[in-house]
């Protein structure tokens, strides 16, 4: 028997633990489920357990399962892509996906807008910041943050929801809040700035409490999911 729905209802208790910590109702956690490395099989067993919002890495893969998934019938699910954009790579994940969650650079950003097919709908965004100022790290620096926001929130076919960070690990519970906080205050003060963000994709297996803590609406959940991935070599 997979473990993938005892996994989710463990997951989804954690969430609804530090939420109702934080002084919070669970509801206001979405949970994003990470799927990069699993086949279209696992993700259907999470789809049957409940589960209809998920997150991919690597484009093609993503877009392989994501057509598998409509073959093996299953329901209308939403789509995020959560991995690197490559400019020559930004038309396939304006086809085929619902969300983004790394856009950081305003070209990215139009050629997405430019791409989007007509008879969908507006292709959700979160940019990505590089709250940690890591240089192996993707995201806009945070001082080039509220320019990089009112121009993509300007675009046709796009709506700007919120914001992304993958902060530097830190084992210390009090160090995990401090770098959410770090990404909730500029969310605050874009909000004030008049974008109608209510985004905060933030947190993953090892920090989920203290991003629901310090304000997340979305988690993005891998391996406490699916289980230990394995990467092909290279």
């Amino acid at each position: 028997m997979s473990p993938i729905p005892q996994n989710l209802q463990a997951v989804t208790a954690s969430i609804a633990a530090a939420a109702t910590e934080a002084g919070r109702a669970p509801d206001t956690v979405q949970l994003l489920a990470v799927s990069k490395t699993f086949g279209p099989q696992a993700v259907h067993e999470a789809v049957a357990a409940g589960q209809r919002a998920f997150g991919e890495n690597y484009l093609q893969e993503g877009v392989d399962k994501i057509r598998a998934l409509k073959d093996l019938g299953a329901p209308a699910l939403e789509w995020h892509f959560i991995g690197p954009i490559q400019s020559n790579k930004t038309r396939p994940i304006a086809e085929h996906f619902d969300w983004v969650h790394t856009v950081e650079r305003e070209k990215i950003a139009q050629r997405l807008s430019e791409q989007r097919p007509a008879g969908l709908a507006p292709l959700q965004i979160c940019l990505q910041v590089n709250i940690s100022g890591e240089a192996s790290k993707s995201g806009v620096a945070p001082h080039e943050l509220a320019a990089l926001a009112h121009k993509v929130a300007a675009l046709p076919n796009l709506t700007l929801r919120g914001l992304m960070a993958i902060p530097e690990p830190a084992e210390q519970f009090e160090q995990q809040r401090a770098a959410f906080a770090q990404l909730r205050a500029l969310y605050d003060q874009l909000r004030a700035e008049g974008l109608a963000l209510d985004t905060l994709s933030m947190g993953m297996s090892s920090d989920l409490r203290a991003a629901v803590v310090e304000g997340a609406t979305m988690v993005r959940i891998g391996s406490a999911i699916f289980g230990s991935r394995t990467y092909p070599k290279a």
